[in-house]
């Protein structure tokens, strides 16, 4: 259950959002195109960073852009 204490965990890197477009999700609620995010994990396909909400959510990678 380390996904609980990621929100404590340091920050990976930093990553700006690109866009809020999709295609089977509701993403713009979370998301602001423009906006730089905290990484606080990362797989192969998501970024896992302190969205709008102020808590960690998992999103793909096709979001963002490192900064």
């Amino acid at each position: 259950m380390i996904h609980l204490h990621w929100e404590k965990k340091e920050t990976i890197k930093q990553i700006t959002c690109v866009h809020a477009d999709a295609k089977k999700f509701i993403v713009n609620r979370k998301l602001t195109p423009g906006k730089t995010y905290d990484v606080k994990n990362e797989t192969d396909e998501f970024y896992f960073i302190i969205d709008n909400s102020n808590r960690v959510g998992g999103f793909l990678k096709d979001y963002f852009e490192e900064v």
